[in-house]
Order: C-alpha cells, then sequence, then structure tokens
C-alpha cells in the first residue's frame, strides 16, 4: 500500500478519500486553492500546499502545481476523485512519466473512454448493447446527415464526441431544424471541448438513466456491484439516485453486470468505473463510460457493504480485487439526495456562510458533506455541497428514512435544494419508481 498520497480535489470526495486513506494507514497531502484553505479535509490532512488562486484553471486544474505538490511533499500517488482532473488523459499521462502512480485507469484507456465515438465502438465490440446511430463521427455534407437521420429516425440527438456533463447535445425533432443543430453543436464541442466532432443518435422519449457499478484489477480480475437507477434529472446533471434500480431483475443484473465486466477485461480496464445506460422497454443502451469514482457511489456501498474508495488504492497499488462476484450480496435499498448551495425554485447558485448546520441522524443515515457551522461556501466551484443516503430493508423503507433525514437536516445562512429534494422524494410517481430522464424537469415545467 502506499505510504502517502495526494488528494488532487476539493470538497466532500477530498474528504471521503482522506477518510479511506486513514483506514488504510496512508499518509495525505491535500491540495487547495487560496480560497479553500479552511477546507476539512484540508484541515485534517497531514499535510497541505496551496497550489494557486480561486480559479480552477489556476489551481484544480492546474497540472504542473499539482504534480509539484506531490514532488515537494514526497508523495507516490495522487487520486484525482471526481470532475476537474479525473478524467483527463493528458494529466494521468504526465502523473506517470513524473515518476507517481495515477489512482484510475491508464491514460489510453482513459482516451478511449473519454471519446464517445471510440467508447461505443469498443463496447460493440465487447458486446454491450449501444443506441442505434452513425457509427461514427457525423461529416460536413449536408445530404449524407439528413438521409442517416431518415435511416435512424426522429427524433435523435446531436452529440459531442468529447462532451460529459450534460453538455454538448441537441435533441432534433425534423429536418427543418437538423442542419441548424449540427452546425450550433459543432460550434459549441469546439469551444467548450477543444473537439468538434459529433455524432447521431436515436433520441429514446422516456428511458431511465440505469448504470453499472464495475472494479477491475491489474491481475485480469473484474466484478460488477449491481445498478443504480439515476432517473431523476435537471438539465441532464443529476439529482436523486438509489440502488438497486427499481424493476431490474436479477437476471437483467446479471445479464448486463456480465457483459460489463467481459468489457474491463477486453479493454484492461484498470480501477473503478462506471458504465451507464438509457434503458426503454426492458433494453439496455450504451451511452457512456465514466472512468472514474462517481457522485453516487455511496448508494452502491450502502446496498453492498463495500468500500469503493479503498477499492481504488488497493487496485492502483497493484493488489487483486479483495472479493470475487460470487461474495457480491446486494442487500436493501439505498437512495442518494444531493445537496446543492442553490435557490430551489430558480437553481441560481448560493454561496455564503453557514451561519448553522445540523446533521441529520438514524438507522441507516449517511451524510457526506464537508460544511461545517461557520464554513463559508465559495462562489468559485460546483454547488454542490453534500449527500445524504439513507439505507432501508427495502425501498419503501429507504424513502421513509430519507424523508425523515431531510425534515432533520439544518443549513442556515445559504439557500439550499432541500425543500426540491423533500418534494421529489414525496412524489407519487418517485415512489412508485416510475420516473425517466424528463420526468423532473417536467414536473418543474423545464421540458
Amino acid at each position: 500500500m502506499f505510504d502517502k498520497i495526494v488528494i488532487a480535489n476539493r470538497g466532500e470526495i477530498a474528504l471521503r478519500i482522506l477518510r479511506a486513506c486513514r483506514e488504510l494507514g496512508v499518509k495525505t497531502v491535500a491540495v487547495h486553492s487560496e480560497p479553500d484553505r479552511n477546507l476539512k479535509h484540508v484541515l485534517l490532512a497531514d499535510e497541505s500546499v496551496c497550489i494557486g488562486p480561486a480559479a480552477s484553471q489556476d489551481s484544480y486544474l492546474h497540472t504542473p502545481a499539482i504534480i509539484s505538490a506531490a514532488e515537494v511533499t514526497d508523495a507516490v500517488a495522487i487520486h484525482p476523485g471526481y470532475g476537474f482532473l479525473s478524467e483527463n488523459a493528458d494529466f494521468a499521462e504526465k502523473v506517470q512519466q513524473s515518476g507517481f502512480t495515477f489512482i484510475g485507469p491508464n491514460p489510453d484507456t482513459i482516451r478511449m473512454m473519454g471519446d464517445k465515438i471510440s467508447a461505443k465502438k469498443a463496447m460493440i465490440e465487447a458486446g454491450i448493447p449501444c443506441v442505434p446511430g452513425s457509427g461514427g463521427p457525423l461529416s460536413d455534407n449536408d445530404e449524407k446527415n439528413l438521409k442517416l437521420a431518415h435511416k435512424i429516425g426522429y427524433p435523435v440527438i446531436i452529440k459531442a464526441a468529447g462532451g460529459g456533463g450534460g453538455r454538448g447535445m441537441r435533441t432534433v425533432h425534423t429536418d427543418a431544424t437538423l442542419l441548424s443543430a449540427i452546425n450550433l453543436t459543432r460550434a459549441e464541442a469546439g469551444a467548450a471541448f477543444g473537439n468538434d466532432t459529433l455524432y447521431m443518435e436515436k433520441f429514446l422519449e422516456n428511458p431511465r438513466h440505469i448504470e453499472f457499478q464495475v472494479l477491475s484489477d491489474s491481475h485480469g480480475n473484474a466484478i460488477h456491484l449491481g445498478e443504480r437507477d439515476c432517473s431523476m434529472q435537471r438539465r441532464h446533471q443529476k439529482v436523486v439516485e438509489e440502488a438497486p434500480a427499481p424493476g431490474i431483475t436479477e437476471e437483467q443484473r446479471r445479464e448486463i453486470g456480465e457483459r460489463c465486466t467481459k468489457a474491463c477485461t477486453d479493454i484492461g480496464y484498470l480501477g473503478a468505473g462506471t458504465f451507464e445506460f438509457l434503458y426503454e422497454n426492458g433494453k439496455f443502451y450504451f451511452i457512456e463510460m465514466n472512468t472514474r469514482v462517481q457522485v453516487e457511489h455511496p448508494v452502491t456501498e450502502m446496498i453492498t457493504g463495500f468500500d469503493i474508495v479503498k477499492e481504488q488504492l488497493h487496485i492502483a497499488a497493484g493488489e487483486p480485487l479483495s472479493i470475487t462476484q460470487d461474495q457480491v450480496r446486494i442487500q436493501g435499498h439505498a437512495i442518494e439526495c444531493r445537496l446543492n448551495a442553490e435557490d430551489p425554485e430558480t437553481f441560481m447558485p448560493c454561496p455564503g456562510t453557514i451561519d448553522q448546520f445540523h446533521m441529520p441522524g438514524g438507522p441507516g443515515i449517511r451524510c457526506e458533506t464537508h460544511i461545517y457551522n461557520g464554513y463559508p461556501v465559495p462562489p468559485y466551484y460546483d454547488s454542490m455541497i453534500g449527500k445524504l443516503i439513507a439505507h432501508g430493508e427495502n425501498r419503501r423503507s429507504a424513502i421513509a428514512r430519507m424523508n425523515t433525514a431531510l425534515s432533520e437536516i439544518i443549513i442556515d445562512g445559504i439557500k439550499t435544494n432541500i425543500p426540491l429534494q423533500q418534494d421529489i422524494i414525496s412524489d407519487a410517481a418517485f415512489i412508485d419508481g416510475e420516473q425517466n430522464i424528463h420526468y423532473l424537469e417536467k414536473k418543474l415545467g423545464l421540458y
């Protein structure tokens, strides 16, 4: 196991990584921007290094500063968490070239999965079902693109090959808007991702978003930990996640899970990853693979009793997986509500100082957050300030516990999305497990 690692992130995920390191006896170095010097994990880490001013590009996205921090503290590995540089193949490559271990997949794998076209090609070869689409990049030939749309069948969705986080995509319903949508998306993709390559897929009308958690080591072993349902979304951003997914049978779980683990061994995957699917009419369609730990990983941990972050560290250190597939047991149900510093009606970020914070408790309740009384929520980063997770013997129990936890939690001094989460958890369609990826936006009048 590593002697010391750099945690190249901030907020709740940085604190989560620190806790895993402490359990394993691994020393930690917290790198942070100037306004983040009072983050909880920075105060708790064995060492801390300021790597730049508030702007992400000058701190958390500044590769030389992060690698320098590893050098001056004699760290041996770097954990990127999620977001920031976690899926940046160039960063992973530079970490390795500098003599450190990148706690994640190999750079070539990140690069292949980061390009949605090459990712789909690899998945098709591995036997993973994919959404019908262009099968490659869109050309600049308008006539060809119109014919392709007719072949796939409207509605279609135009996507950026290098996109992510809900950006770089447009839905098209007719010939009249297809070409303009392609041109607009191409321009946006080039500006946002430095890659204007696009592809086209069939737009599924009312699918659910279901993803499979996988882990794969350097010894040829791969397992899956079941699936999560992340269908409650706003602007392609997940709001509520749960595991296991309502209505998915054990047979479906086994079939898709086995295909995902086979794909991991086929591509030589290393570490934790997530296969994301759209699910409609009993069929799964691969959309992308996330080559990092997910925000929503706690719901999987709650139903399996398995520590995903600790396993990331074991795998990166060259150790084999600690369990086999037949040892994975799914027990009960877990739900996660993301807690954001934002207006629950306008969704505008609401930075400011936390005047009072009270964490909920009780059986099956887990709260992942870095905030505390007097903590100043900065305006420079993502508005998520924590995650509330409830586990119960079944889905109804988990929902009831989440309702209680949401009524107990106190975050004063700023606005949060807690009222929205209470509304979702009490929603009749959600309680019955009938949500899809458009449900929340329709409920909010945004779709």
